[in-house]
């Protein structure tokens, strides 16, 4: 052994010289490969991805999206319907129904009250939004927001729903919309993940799964890191004790030998694609602690956020971190905040969830503005699906809950060359159907890869066979949303 080589070393120049003999086959066939070739197809030609290029002119070149886990309640946040109200109590219409599915859960109901909202609604901005007044923070930014009244989804359950509305299938195993953005347009930041996930910490509610910033079958170096509140804001970051710096940069440079010479001798670029992981790590040793450090952000930062943005893993203090990833150019950031999921007992539910998140989902937006980042920077709001216009469960003056609903549910943008101040399609008269303007869940998402430059009919993976996309073989983009 060299005088500069540690035992550690020792041991891994020694697996690398077992691994040239053939003994790390079976590691590298029990690991994941990649099981198609990274490529982009356009107009019969082929070019080499990820990072592959735009296809058009792009608006936004950051996204981030703060996903209201469980389904928000677009009658008491954004749809108002006044005849509802007057209706109150009266059984939801046939005519209104017409014979479509509902849950398990509400469809044996004997009877299917009409539940109004009791909170107030008033006009904002020179957009006149119509904004509940459980919302005061975006109000406040009314003029900013394009609000899509008239989303509709294929699924009624939530994780189907999470699952379609952020991979496109609501079948698991496809590559979700962060992974999507880095395959077809690689990194901006080599120090940094160029997707990160952010979960509210200590909620209840629908459980969320790593898939939902997952890969799938596209290389793992393309999955969402998730960081964490606490010392440890990506687990497994750090180096075990007795691990320095420089022993690990020469157990990386070994590694690298040795995968360099599995991928060469079994074609996948599986071995590569574990090593950039490993050196990402590396450089993330230093970076991460830097953003997750908020010790330099002055009072009027919690001035603008909120008090919760002092606690570390609140939807307050992620919004805050994710204005730092992207202010350094991490590409796609996605918040997560559970407990939108109120079948019972949803105004004093309601409340509490928008107390946690619109002062904080304002301030992002408002702070990206400040800091010249939201012209292209896209801001996404939004949930699963929306809520039914009737009860489910018993109805009086101060309480009703409402169920999963499907057929149309709000969400808003801000930014990154969205329609400000637009209020976009419209649904009748209880918020059951859509009326007018209808925006599948893949029409948002071609509407979202347009403004990135991508082009969601040549954004393909080759993957068992057929050629995959984010859309799968629907989807338009909707001119409309587009400033």
């Amino acid at each position: 052994m060299k005088r500069d080589e540690s035992p550690m070393q020792n041991r891994i120049q020694r697996r690398t010289l077992l691994s040239r003999a053939g003994l790390g086959l079976a590691a590298a066939a029990a690991a994941p490969r990649s099981l198609a070739s990274n490529v982009w197809r356009s107009q019969g030609q082929e070019e080499a991805a990820p990072g592959a290029g735009l296809h058009h002119a792009p608006k936004a070149k950051r996204v981030v999206q703060l996903f209201m886990s469980g389904g928000p309640s677009q009658i008491d946040l954004f749809d108002h319907k006044p005849l509802l109200q007057e209706r109150n109590g009266e059984e939801l219409p046939d005519s209104v129904r017409r014979g479509q599915r509902l849950t398990g859960m509400s469809g044996n109901q004997a009877s299917l009250p009409l539940a109004g909202t009791i909170f107030k609604f008033a006009k904002h901005g020179e957009s006149g939004a119509e904004i509940s007044e459980l919302l005061p923070y975006t109000a406040k930014i009314a003029d900013e927001l394009c609000i899509v009244r008239s989303l509709v989804t294929d699924a009624i359950n939530h994780d189907p729903a999470a699952t379609f509305a952020l991979t496109g299938s609501q079948i698991a195993g496809r590559p979700s919309l962060g992974a999507w953005l880095s395959y077809g347009l690689g990194t901006l930041n080599r120090d940094l993940p160029q997707f990160c996930a952010l979960v509210t910490q200590g909620k209840g509610g629908q459980p969320l799964y790593d898939r939902l910033w997952g890969s799938g079958f596209l290389s793992s170096r393309h999955s969402g890191v998730q960081l964490r509140a606490g010392a440890d804001p990506v687990l497994f970051l750090n180096d075990p004790p007795g691990i320095d710096r420089k022993v690990r940069r020469r157990m990386l440079d070994a590694l690298r030998r040795a995968a360099e010479d599995d991928a060469a001798r079994s074609g996948s670029d599986a071995p590569l694609d574990r090593i950039a992981q490993a050196e990402l790590a590396f450089r993330m040793q230093e970076s991460i602690p830097n953003v997750a450090d908020l010790s330099d952000e002055p009072e009027s930062t919690y001035a603008l956020y909120g008090e919760d943005a002092r606690k570390p893993g609140t939807f307050a203090a992620n919004c805050l971190l994710a204005r730092r990833l992207l202010e350094r150019d991490v590409r796609f950031v996605q918040l997560f905040h559970q407990g939108w999921d109120q079948h019972g007992g949803l105004p004093g539910a309601i409340r509490t969830q928008c107390k946690e998140t619109d002062q904080a989902s304002a301030a992002l937006v408002t702070d990206l503005k400040s800091r010249g980042l939201l012209d292209d920077t896209l801001v996404v709001w939004g949930g699963e699906f929306g809520r039914t216009c009737y009860s489910q469960g018993a109805l009086t003056k101060t309480n009703y809950g409402r169920d999963h609903h499907p057929r149309c549910s709000t969400i808003w943008m801000a930014g990154g060359g969205s329609h400000a101040g637009h209020t976009h399609g419209a649904t009748d008269d209880f918020s059951y159907n859509i009326a007018a303007d209808p925006v599948h869940i893949h029409d948002l998402n071609a509407t979202l890869l347009q403004l990135l430059g991508l082009d969601h009919e040549r954004l393909t993976y080759r993957h068992q066979g057929r050629r995959y996309r984010l859309t799968d073989v629907h989807g338009e983009v909707i001119s409309a949303l587009l400033g």
